[in-house]
Order: structure tokens, then sequence, then C-alpha cells
């Protein structure tokens, strides 16, 4: 064989191994998504909700909606004895339940507020057998709303996420439009910009990898998850889904986080001037409140009480 022929049987070789490798990497991204690690809601979680409830003079009460497509969704309400009259709706990060949103729920039952404490689909003890980070879960959430509105009949509903949850509310604002203030930590922008992400990390690199080299990765990756799952993941974006709404939102997002840079809400703000960002510098992820408790605590309680 003469070198051109070499040379075109190497690159021929190569093309093909390396397609191979990134579509590989597709679908092991994608199936490891839509199928996170189930955290079990257990008898201690709920023993320590209850015990939140009481010492806040609250009630809690298992509470369950059936979601579009009829997954049954599962949460906890808790009613403090004497209240504000409004409630917020608090959404749990990815791999997590809604006992790990019972620090917020504590802070905002000693200022009056209701609080429904949810486990995402595919979480806690919800139903479901895929998280889709918005692309179904915008609906669970109006089904929640309803669930409130009809219910309890507070007179603001709020929303209150982090991560995987931030970015689920923030969605959840193209198809319910009538919370009164939003606050999310450390949101993705898009599921896209979020995978450029993972693939760097992956490989101890930055996100230019996804946007680059593995980039079809990405493509066969997406594919994969319409074809086989029914969920266009190219659609689920935070950003977009808010740069039109008239919703009070307040991002939150620590400067050390290196988990999702604080360039996914710094997009997310850029896209609608009406949306407040606070980065607090030491804060990692989801960790504004640990790292600045007292402002943290401030900040989220004027922005729903003002609003």
């Amino acid at each position: 064989m003469d070198t051109p022929r070499r040379i075109i049987a190497w690159v021929s070789c190569f093309a093909v191994v390396w397609l191979a490798f990134c579509t590989l990497i597709g679908i092991f991204g994608v199936e490891g998504a839509l199928h996170p690690a189930r955290r079990p809601l257990l008898e201690a979680d709920r023993t320590l909700a209850q015990s939140i409830a009481v010492s806040d003079h609250a009630r809690l009460t298992d509470v369950s909606v059936r979601a579009e497509d009829g997954a049954i969704l599962r949460a906890w309400v808790i009613v403090p004895a004497v209240g504000n009259r409004d409630a917020v709706i608090l959404l749990h990060g990815q791999a997590d339940n809604r006992a790990g949103m019972l620090g917020n729920a504590h802070m905002l039952l000693r200022h009056g507020y209701m609080v429904l404490l949810t486990d995402a689909r595919a979480q806690g003890s919800s139903d479901g057998l895929t998280a889709t980070y918005g692309a179904k879960e915008a609906g669970d959430l109006r089904r929640w709303f309803e669930w409130l509105r009809s219910t309890l009949a507070p007179h603001c509903i709020d929303g209150l996420g982090d991560s995987m949850g931030a970015a689920i509310l923030l969605q959840s604002a193209a198809v319910e439009p009538r919370f009164c203030a939003i606050v999310a930590e450390s949101s993705f922008s898009s599921f896209r910009e979020a995978s450029y992400d993972r693939i760097g990390q992956w490989f101890g690199a930055g996100p230019w990898l996804g946007r680059s080299v593995l980039r079809p990765a990405l493509t066969f990756g997406f594919a994969y998850a319409a074809l086989r799952y029914g969920v266009d993941l190219e659609r689920v974006s935070p950003a977009s889904a808010v740069a039109d709404t008239r919703i009070p939102i307040l991002l939150i997002h620590g400067l050390a986080d290196t988990n999702l840079p604080p360039r996914h809400s710094e997009s997310i703000e850029a896209g609608n001037p009406a949306v407040v960002l606070w980065e607090p510098v030491n804060a990692g992820h989801c960790g504004a409140s640990t790292a600045s408790p007292a402002e943290y605590e401030h900040r989220v309680l004027d922005w729903l009480e003002s609003h």
C-alpha cells in the first residue's frame, strides 16, 4: 500500500474509532443523567421533618398528586398554626429528596410561610423512571401549584429551588406565570451548557472540550435520549424559559461553585434585565446558606416579602 492510501486508511480508522468513542460517551452520559441515584426517603427523614414542624408549631401532612403521564408525585406540606397566608414550594437537587430542603423549610416556617417539600419524579418516593431536568418536571410543578391553590388557598405561592430543582423551577415559569416570586440557587442555564461542564470534568478539562473535540458526543447523546426516552434535552433551558417572564426572580450562585460555574446564572441574568443575581464570594454549589447564613436568610426573605 502506498503512503497516501496508508494515510487515508489510518485517518478513516481513527475517525471510526473516534465516532464510536463519542457515541459511547453520549449514551453513557445520557443514561447516567436520566437515571440519577435515587436517595430513598427514610423514616429518619420524616422524623426530622416532624421535629422541625413541632418546633415551629406547624402541622406536617403527607400529600400526593398525579402527573400528566400518570406518575404519582409525593411531598410533605407543613402548615404553621399562625402563618402569613403565603406558601413556598421547595425543590431539591439531583440525587436527593425532599429532606434536603428541610433547612430552607425551617427558615421559612419560622417566618410564617407554609411550605411544600416535593420529591421530583424518579427521585425520593415519587414515581417515574427517568429524571428529565424540567422537560416533564415543569408540568409536574404546575400540578403542585394547582394543588396548593385549590387546597390551601394561599395569598401568594413562591418557589425556592437548588441546582436541578432551581432549573426546574425556572423552567416552570414558562407554563405557570402565577408565581409571586422565585429564588433559584446554582441553576444551569441549559442542559447543553451543563453537559459541556460535565464532559470537561470527566476528563479533567474545561467546558471547551465538550464544545469542540467531543461535541459529537452530545449530538449522539441527545439523539439517543429523544429516540429511546422521548426526551428533547435540547429544549431543557432555564435561560430561554425566563427570558420573557414577568415573575420576579432572584438568582443565587456562589463564585466558588465548581460543579456548575457561575456563568450559568450570569447567562440567565443577561437574558432578562429584570432578573437579579447575587453571587456570594465564598459559596460553593448550593452553599450560600452555609457561607453567608445571615445574608442568605435576609436576601431570600426580603425577596419573597417584597413581591
